[in-house]
């Protein structure tokens, strides 16, 4: 195992019970962040089927929209000319808001009338039919066309998130999670050596001390015979070796 393998830390029992918290912490993000990405893969299935049926629906309210205009410009004539002379703002606006999906803002978009309708009443002139039919197409095909460019932002932001997402979810996977296993299989290793040459250098320090006994008791039970006694664990005294002078008469 090398040392890219792993983190760069002394094997201890503190630095083990901090590497296990480490890698139950890992763990539990790698969770979250797999369901926060399994979240937002089917939020972005889900905006993937709305914009094919929206473009769908936008294609056809086109069709309706321009073959309206085509019969209003056949019944009155040109009418682009009255209706930008009397037009004086813009009576369709977007507003943005955003959307919180599992922790990502989603903006979205929505169109709203401002103020009244300035050709409210055309449907009473000599062909405001047409222009009226033409008028309400043309509507539908703004808010498809808001809704459309809603759901197109919101697209864009998911396959952006998920892609870091999913980033993250594998480095945890594959860098971080495998480095702390390893980290703590060293730390293990490590420990449990040492417990084993602990074990061994007390084994060897009670089998030298059972040695030195075992010479100590031998070589008192020889004294103990040297000197005559009969048993061995009686101690010495002063007169053991003590002998009384010759007397000698003149």
């Amino acid at each position: 195992m090398s040392g890219k393998d792993r983190l760069n830390i002394f094997p201890s029992r503190m630095a083990l019970a901090n590497i296990k918290g480490r890698l139950k912490g890992a763990q539990k993000g790698h969770s979250l962040l797999k369901k926060k990405a399994d979240a937002l893969t089917m939020r972005f299935r889900s905006i993937l089927k709305d914009i094919i049926d929206t473009k769908t629906q936008v294609g056809n309210v086109m069709k309706l929209a321009l073959f309206s205009l085509a019969e209003a410009k056949f019944t009155t004539g040109d009418i682009n000319i009255i209706i930008l002379q009397n037009v004086q703002k813009a009576s369709v606006k977007v507003k943005s808001k955003k959307e919180n999906v599992v922790g990502v803002s989603l903006p979205m978009f929505e169109d709203y009338q401002d103020g009244s309708d300035t050709y409210e009443l055309t449907g009473l002139a000599r062909g405001g039919q047409q222009i009226d039919k033409a008028k309400k197409a043309y509507g539908q095909a703004i808010h498809l066309l808001v809704e459309l460019a809603s759901l197109q932002t919101s697209f864009i932001t998911l396959d952006e998130v998920i892609k870091i997402t999913n980033r993250r979810v594998n480095a945890i996977e594959h860098v971080i999670i495998p480095r702390i296993e390893n980290t703590l299989a060293f730390i293990t290793s490590e420990l449990d050596e040492r417990d084993r040459e602990e074990f061994y250098r007390l084994k060897k320090v009670q089998e030298k001390k059972k040695k030195n006994k075992d010479i100590d008791d031998r070589q008192r039970a020889f004294d103990a015979a040297q000197r005559g006694h009969n048993t061995v664990d009686q101690p010495p005294t002063i007169f053991d070796d003590f002998r009384d002078p010759d007397i000698l008469f003149d």
